[in-house]
């Protein structure tokens, strides 16, 4: 298949199955991936993001080769934004989703986008997941790090929106550069999230000043007091003597 993908590493301890509609992405995060992963020069995936050429033809075709059994999500995205500005005016997720439905494939969608994903939310039903990644609660801090995504209230209310509506919701709580931070929003928020997954902060020096082996038992202790499904990815459970990472209820694939 040549746009829907089986991840592998890190990637597959979220989703076995993606999808990239874009190249490149408008958000611009700092800590961003994405142009490392898929060598392109920073300027051009940030600056210059585009539709991957033939996106949905090719889509279309890969949707119908997988089994008429397959039950795992394909995520939109990993190395993208499905609702990065673009989006708007193109509408190549909505159109994505239509045809991933048409062969009754569940999707997730994983988006700081804010409420221009709730535009498709008419198309979502209680097979799918919508889902959005929070990282920072104090806003200021958002705005640096994440300067062209939606705040993080925004993200939240629309995993309101989508629960309000019967649509699943889950979390990337991902990168992990306050461990206070991110516990709160947990506590916060759990009330609109039916699915958690908790990783760490890969690739940058600021990991190295955190104590990930607190911040594992107390994510891992306030979690089972919130009687939550979750995750907690392999980076992060190895501190705590748990190198397979722990899975707690019943996750998505």
């Amino acid at each position: 298949m040549s746009i829907i993908y089986e991840t592998t590493g890190r990637a597959r301890e979220y989703f076995e199955l993606a999808a990239n509609l874009y190249s490149g992405c408008e958000h611009a995060c700092r800590y961003c991936y994405g142009a490392t992963v898929t060598h392109k020069d920073p300027k051009e995936f940030f600056g210059k993001p585009r539709v991957r050429g033939g996106v949905l033809k090719e889509l279309t075709k890969d949707a119908a080769r997988l089994p008429s059994n397959e039950v795992r999500h394909i995520l939109l995205s990993f190395v993208t934004d499905p609702y990065q500005p673009l989006e708007e005016e193109l509408k190549i997720t909505r159109r994505a989703i239509q045809i991933l439905h048409a062969e009754a494939l569940a999707v997730a969608i994983l988006t700081k986008g804010g409420l221009r994903a709730t535009r498709d939310f008419d198309l979502l039903n209680k097979s799918d997941l919508f889902g959005v990644t929070l990282v920072f609660e104090d806003e200021a801090t958002r705005a640096i790090w994440e300067p062209y995504a939606a705040p993080t209230g925004e993200r939240i209310k629309t995993l309101r929106m989508a629960k309000e509506r019967g649509i699943p919701t889950w979390v990337s709580f991902e990168p992990v550069f306050d461990p206070a931070q991110t516990l709160s929003l947990i506590a916060h928020c759990a009330d609109v999230i039916d699915v958690f997954k908790v990783g760490t902060l890969n690739y940058r020096e600021e990991g190295k000043m955190i104590n990930w082996k607190k911040f594992a038992q107390a994510a891992v202790e306030l979690l089972d007091d919130l009687g939550a499904n979750y995750y907690i990815k392999k980076d992060l459970a190895r501190h705590i003597g748990r190198p397979q990472g722990i899975r707690k209820g019943l996750l998505p694939k």
